[in-house]
């Protein structure tokens, strides 16, 4: 499974800071990193960047390919005007730059497919449409099929794009991480050829700080079950990095085991392994969502 590095973000107060006082060395140390932590792409998140973005976006990304140029970009930000600049600026890699993202709605697909067409630009296909978030895997499945067509119409083939089916804090919205499951279970038949994303740490946006990496590292171990392509993902995470490029089957096993109702008995395993099966029940909505979940 790809990794795409979500730190260099406007939300960050480093990053942010340096991105406001177009100083260089953060971003840079920070594309570094990422690259040495193993991302397979890393994302420059402006935000809105309502303001200066057409002039920022193709800062950063000269910025960050002055001293890593072999690791594709993503454009990430609301911005269209900033998209448009920072693509015309881009120096090739190997494999395309990725616009993150382009949501299920006319007035904004009408206006950023031709660019990803004129610049030969991958693309997020982002299933929010004009009601907002889908309800369940169905209203997915509709909105996928309404922006792919679009794409194609443009010349963009499948294989140049990735859907992200929205993932959602798992405290608030069980049923909804259940949804994307079976939205991601049907992507072969609906968008044959296509690849897929979703912003990972999404699912534990809400629990506690120590908490979180268990639940991002489950959840994309049940997606990629089901084919999720790539996650966007913290580069500190190292474990997740680690299960994602295959080091760590044992938690695979596990998590495939107690989807399927069949996993060992909880006092024959490690406690690491055994908070993984509960992880999996409560992503699930087999346990109801409780911050101490794990201690039960």
């Amino acid at each position: 499974m790809l990794c795409l590095g979500e730190s260099l973000n406007v939300m960050s107060k480093k990053i942010g800071a340096a991105f406001k006082a177009r100083d260089p060395k953060p971003i840079q140390e920070e594309a570094l990193f990422q690259k040495k932590q193993g991302m397979d792409y890393i994302d420059i998140n402006l935000g809105p960047a309502k303001k200066d973005g057409p002039e920022l976006m193709p800062w950063v990304i000269q910025t960050v390919q002055e001293v890593v140029d072999d690791i594709p970009l993503i454009l990430d930000t609301s911005n269209i005007e900033a998209i448009e600049a920072g693509l015309k600026v881009y120096k090739a890699t190997e494999k395309a730059p990725l616009i993150n993202s382009i949501m299920c709605r006319v007035e904004r697909y009408e206006k950023m497919i031709p660019l990803a067409a004129e610049y030969n630009a991958d693309f997020i296909a982002l299933m929010w449409g004009p009601e907002g978030l889908p309800r369940d895997e169905n209203e997915r499945a509709a909105l996928c099929v309404e922006l792919l067509y679009a794409a194609n119409e443009a010349g963009i083939e499948n294989d140049r794009i990735w859907v992200d089916g929205i993932v959602t804090p798992v405290n608030i919205q069980q049923q909804q991480s259940v949804s994307l499951l079976e939205f991601q279970k049907m992507l072969p038949d609906i968008a044959p050829g296509a690849k897929s994303t979703c912003g990972l740490s999404n699912v534990s946006n809400g629990p506690p700080v120590h908490l979180r990496p268990i639940l991002n590292s489950t959840f994309m171990v049940m997606l990629e079950r089901y084919g999720m392509y790539s996650v966007i993902s913290d580069p500190l995470d190292e474990k997740l990095t680690a299960i994602a490029k295959g080091k760590r089957q044992d938690i695979v096993d596990v998590v495939h085991a107690a989807m399927d109702g069949n996993a060992p008995d909880i006092s024959s395993l490690s406690k690491e392994l055994a908070d993984y099966v509960k992880t999996v029940d409560v992503i699930l909505g087999r346990t109801l969502y409780s911050d101490s979940w794990l201690e039960l």
